[in-house]
């Protein structure tokens, strides 16, 4: 918590037009009207507000799914949940449903690709008894490069300013000037975490493995698709505002998980924190690295995400 209001403290005052700290009450209550004013809550705050919403929202899908599979390297777009949204998503785009249905047709068009996925994939291995198996992994990650394939038609076959939207959507980004949306991720988000811990004894009895589970109560099936539903609600709802990030529902949970340790009930509210701070971050940086040009943040995230895990990775921190 401390870290994520340091952090977003920064973002308030770090930009092409810096503000100080002890200036920024000053400005809220008595700068109206003022550039600096609008930058702080027509720019900065609301991104600030995103940033916290679609971290909060992929660390802990990220977390579940993890905590569901017991394998380190599970995270939404593993399992093909980004890809489905963002299939859903370019289809809208294309088709131009959101000039039927209005802007929720963002958010729906991403949950929808998302749980169908989920239901591909949980179709496609319900014969084999043990849900966590390889087959599972491989099947997802297989459905993720058909959509990403799909993708990359419907940009083929796409116009020029929907190609133009479609890619600056996927390389993902914070610059979201629709307060429906922010309003509707944040508490998407929060939602989510709620919900979540509905489900943390449960996640704390699949970690002694399925038949224990079972044997103290626990409805394993049931549960999992539960899971795996609000997995894909999280997932299509950050996929559908702020377009891919990437590593923020892999490394996020994982070293959550070696700080906290693996009680949910803990973890899940961790990840959800440090998820929100570690986006914020990124915008931060995203926004100064070449100012006053301003970097898509899935590129930070991913660049960032991706040297941390390898860093991991050669000082044995992380067990595959």
């Amino acid at each position: 918590m401390v870290i994520l209001i340091l952090v977003s403290l920064l973002s308030l005052c770090v930009g092409s037009a810096g503000i100080q700290l002890k200036d920024i009450p000053h400005i809220l209550f008595y700068g109206k009207g003022s550039a600096d004013h609008s930058i702080l809550l027509g720019i900065r705050l609301p991104r600030i507000i995103l940033g916290l919403s679609i971290g909060g929202a992929l660390s802990p899908a990220g977390a579940l799914l993890q905590g569901i599979f017991k394998n380190p390297l599970v995270e939404p777009y593993t399992l093909g949940i980004s890809g489905g949204a963002s299939l859903g998503v370019c289809i809208n785009i294309l088709f131009k449903f959101y000039s039927k249905i209005g802007i929720i047709a963002y958010p729906l068009s991403g949950f929808l690709g998302a749980s169908l996925v989920i239901f591909l994939v949980y179709y496609l291995n319900n014969r084999t008894r043990d849900i966590q198996s390889n087959r599972m992994l491989l099947t997802g990650v297989m459905i993720s490069y058909v959509a990403s394939s799909l993708v990359m038609l419907l940009m083929a076959i796409s116009k020029s300013d929907d190609l133009q939207n479609i890619v600056l959507w996927i390389m993902g980004s914070l610059d979201e000037p629709n307060t429906i949306l922010i309003k509707m991720a944040l508490f998407g988000s929060l939602a989510g975490l709620v919900i979540s811990y509905f489900f943390c004894f449960d996640l704390n009895a699949l970690l002694l493995g399925e038949d224990e589970a079972a044997n103290l109560g626990v409805n394993t099936t049931r549960t999992k698709k539960y899971l795996f539903i609000l997995a894909s609600f999280l997932t299509g709802l950050s996929v559908s505002v702020a377009g891919i990030i990437m590593f923020a529902g892999l490394i996020v949970p994982h070293f959550m998980r070696m700080i906290a340790g693996p009680d949910h009930r803990i973890l899940l509210i961790s990840s959800f924190l440090a998820g929100a701070a570690f986006l914020v971050l990124c915008d931060v940086i995203a926004r100064v690295i070449i100012s006053p040009l301003e970097l898509p943040v899935g590129v930070i995230t991913g660049i960032i995400g991706g040297i941390i895990f390898i860093w991991a990775l050669s000082r044995k921190q992380v067990t595959l």
